[in-house]
Parts: structure tokens; sequence; C-alpha cells
């Protein structure tokens, strides 16, 4: 698993990798620029205000847009990554699995179930987990182990099917999951900790996902 996760980081100056993160980035900048000037445009619509009023809310509406940009900016930019994965993905097999066929092409009834059943699952954890969390909110380290394994079940297996769904259909990939779960946990467990790192968790989803295509490929040739 440490490895996998050093060839994940390896790539990041991969220049296909670099494009994702550079569109991303741009994506989301742009995102959060239309999101800043609208703050700005709908706070000095609300005020209505004239004379030095006026200044002060156009003063309270710029300082909102900036702090709400730093604060929503690596959100955002996981977000517009995501639209990219399948990119980075590809890149990861193109340099360490170069024997691979094309991935196959999932089917848009598969993707919409795979989604809202993975929707479904993560919905039903956090509620099962609440009790617990509002339980141990003030008692570390338990409270840190109950976040890494609620999320790192939910990203482990979010990840995993992302990257097993390309080239297993849905029934192998459910298989192949639940005869790994320890593994998928800890993969997810990992992915967790990077997305609260700062700075890291900036290029935590293309690690994720490179790190998982290795975890995958490694799972897929040990098990008949």
């Amino acid at each position: 698993m440490i490895s996998a996760l050093l060839k994940a980081f390896g790539q990041l100056g991969d220049l296909r990798i670099r494009r994702v993160l550079w569109r991303s980035v741009g994506l989301a900048l742009a995102i959060l620029v239309g999101l800043a000037v609208a703050l700005w445009f709908a706070v000095d619509w609300l005020a209505g205000l004239e004379g030095w009023l006026d200044v002060v809310a156009e003063l309270a509406a710029g300082a909102g847009a900036v702090v709400l940009a730093w604060l929503l900016f690596p959100a955002v930019l996981g977000l517009t990554i995501g639209l990219f994965l399948e990119d980075v993905a590809e890149a990861v097999e193109a340099r360490h699995y170069p024997e691979l066929p094309p991935a196959r092409a999932q089917p848009l009834r598969e993707a919409i179930a795979t989604g809202m059943k993975f929707a479904a699952v993560a919905i039903l954890v956090n509620i099962a987990a609440l009790p617990l969390y509002l339980m141990l909110i003030w008692v570390p380290p338990f409270n840190l182990i109950l976040f890494y394994l609620v999320n790192g079940y939910l990203l482990g297996r979010e990840y995993f099917e992302a990257v097993a769904l390309r080239r297993l259909d849905d029934r192998h990939t459910r298989a192949l999951r639940r005869a790994r779960s320890a593994v998928v946990l800890a993969a997810g467990a990992l992915i967790a900790f990077l997305m609260t790192v700062p700075f890291v968790n900036l290029v935590a989803p293309v690690v994720a996902t490179a790190f998982m295509v290795h975890i995958f490929e490694g799972m897929r040739r040990r098990e008949p």
C-alpha cells in the first residue's frame, strides 16, 4: 500500500496529471470568481443604502467574497478534479500498466445506479454513525478513529468503484470489493487522512485516484 501511494505521488509530475491539475485549478477559480461577483452584487443590491453606509456595505461584500473564495477553494477544486479523474486513471495505466486493453465503457444506467447506491450508503452510514459522533466528539482519540473508519469506508468504496468499474462489471466489482474489504477500508482511511492535510488536500483526489488504480490492479492480479 505504501508503494502504491509513493507511485501515486511520484506521478504528479506527469504531463497528463499536470494538465488535470491546471484545468481543475482554472475551472475552480472561474467558479469562485463567479460566486464572489454574484455575492458582491447581491449584498450591494440588498443593502440599497446611500452615502458612507453604501461604501461600508460594498467593502463588507468584497471582504466576504474573498473569505468565501478562500474557504471554498479546496472543496470546489475537489469537485472540478472529479470531472477529470478518468484522465488520471488513464495516465496511471499508460505509465504502469501499458499492457491493459482500453477501459470498458460504463453504461449510463449502471453509472446512475452506482451513484444512487453510493449516495444511499453514505446517508445511511452517516445516520448510523451520528449517535457515536455525538458521544465521542470530546473523547480523543476515539473521535478520530470513528472519523477515519466512517470516511475510510465511504471514500474507499467510492474510489475503488470508480476505478474498478472501468475494468469490471458491477457484479464482479462488488465481489472483489467484498473479498478485499479490509484493504479497501485501509486505503479509504489513508485517502481520508490525505484530505485533512493542508495543501495536500488540494491534490488529494488526483493522488487518491492514482493510488486506487495501483491498489485495484494489485488486487485483481491476486484474486482468481
